[in-house]
C-alpha cells in the first residue's frame, strides 16, 4: 500500500488557519492517519473525531481507497456567537493508493472512539510461502529439500518423505 506524500499540503493547511478559512468549513479536509502491517493484513487508524458513523462513506475504485466523512458543528443553529472555534467542520475526504496484493473485496471497517479502523488483508496469491525442492536421482530415488533438511542430501523412494520433512512443510 502506498500513501502519497504532499510537502504543500501542510503549507496549504497553515494558510488557510491563518486566512480564516479553516472555520469556514469549505474545503475538504485532511483526515491523520496510522498505517501497519500485522501478519497477513493492513491496519488503518484514521482519526475522526466527533463524525457520526453514518456520515462516513467509503469507496474502492481499481486500487484508489476513497475515506468521505461529514463533522457539523453542534451549536451551529445560527444565532450562536462564536468565542472560539478551532476545531474544523464539514467535509473530510483522504484517498490511498492500494497495492495489487490486496484483497479489496475483503476490507473491514470499524469505527469507535472516533476512530476509524481498517483492515485490508492480503490476497492470498500475494503471501509468502515455502517451495519444496525435489530432485530425482538413480531413477527410483527422490531427494526433498525442504526447510531443515537442505544440504543434507536425504534420500527417500518416491511418494514418501521422512517425519521431520511433513512436519516442517505443513
Amino acid at each position: 500500500m502506498a500513501l502519497v506524500f504532499d510537502p504543500f499540503r501542510d503549507m496549504d493547511r497553515l494558510t488557510s488557519q491563518l486566512m480564516g478559512s479553516m472555520s469556514q468549513g469549505r474545503a475538504p479536509r485532511w483526515m491523520p492517519l496510522d498505517l501497519y502491517r500485522s501478519g497477513d493484513h493492513y491496519v488503518v487508524n484514521i482519526d475522526l473525531p466527533g463524525v457520526e458513523p453514518g456520515s462516513i462513506d467509503l469507496d474502492v475504485d481499481g486500487n484508489t481507497l476513497s475515506i468521505k466523512a461529514e463533522r457539523t458543528l453542534q451549536a451551529d443553529d445560527g444565532e450562536a456567537q462564536w468565542l472560539a472555534q478551532e476545531r474544523p467542520a464539514g467535509g473530510f475526504m483522504r484517498q490511498l493508493a492500494l497495492g495489487d496484493g490486496l484483497d479489496v473485496t475483503g476490507i473491514h471497517a470499524n469505527y469507535e472512539n472516533g476512530v476509524l479502523t481498517l483492515t485490508i488483508p492480503v490476497s492470498e496469491r500475494s503471501k509468502p510461502r515455502k517451495i519444496q525442492v525435489q530432485s530425482r536421482q538413480h531413477g527410483a530415488r527422490q531427494v526433498t529439500a525442504g526447510p531443515g533438511t537442505a544440504g543434507r542430501g536425504e534420500a527417500s523412494s518416491p511418494g514418501t518423505q521422512d517425519r521431520e520433512t511433513q512436519a516442517q512443510g505443513s
